[in-house]
């Protein structure tokens, strides 16, 4: 069943028809990850750039942003391998491709939920309070500076390779829309396609393909 048909099953199963779109919470998850990975990494080049006086709001608004993404991580993924909706892969997609789409997809909630601890861990270790959102959370240990490096050092390391990550699906994305011109993107896109446009679309794919042929 194509993305724009009109008569769409309410109690769908969780992968074997062809409808082309995730479910609502599964997309608005999706989302809102977006927003809060862009406001971690702002907030963390911000901060390089700041002085003292600014530095430490930076700090509290990058922690709370990684407490708050690692919550709707964890949310997500139960939501993921439990009731959402996941379209069929196009079946003109090698089984490799599939593959590599799902290890990257995998790789990204490891990422996500290992990035913050490792934050979380570097604060811990200084020894000092620190302020996540409104709550002063108290010091738990003392300070290890050697300890501390090492969590920074994995830290950054493990927030370039979640940037990779993430510009990798995104260059994956944009293939599938304008090069493979399937509907892999527009099954996560946060508004529906409307009847018109489904048919111009499907319009411009045979003309594709004929063109091709």
């Amino acid at each position: 069943m194509p993305l724009c048909s009109s008569a769409q099953p309410r109690d769908w199963p969780r992968v074997r028809d062809g409808r082309r779109r995730f479910d609502i919470l599964t997309i608005g998850l999706h989302w809102l990850t977006v927003a809060l990975i862009a406001g971690m990494f702002a907030s963390a080049w911000l901060l390089l750039a700041s002085d003292r006086e600014h530095a430490e709001m930076l700090l509290i608004v990058h922690r709370s942003l990684g407490v708050v993404t690692w919550a709707v991580a964890t949310v997500r993924l139960g939501w993921r391998v439990s009731y959402a909706y996941l379209p069929p892969f196009p079946e003109s997609m090698p089984k490799v491709q599939q593959r590599l789409a799902k290890a990257s997809e995998y790789g990204l909630y490891a990422l996500l939920l290992f990035q913050p601890l490792t934050g979380l861990a570097q604060s811990l270790t200084r020894g000092r309070h620190f302020m996540l959102f409104a709550w002063r959370v108290p010091s738990v240990m003392a300070g290890d500076k050697p300890l501390t490096a090492l969590f920074h050092q994995i830290h950054s390391l493990s927030a370039w390779v979640l940037l990779g990550l993430i510009g990798l699906h995104i260059l994956a994305a944009l293939f599938h829309r304008f090069v493979l011109r399937d509907e892999v993107l527009q099954s996560m896109q946060p508004w529906r396609t409307s009847p018109a446009a489904c048919h111009e679309q499907k319009s411009s794919l045979a003309t594709h393909e004929g063109a091709a042929r």
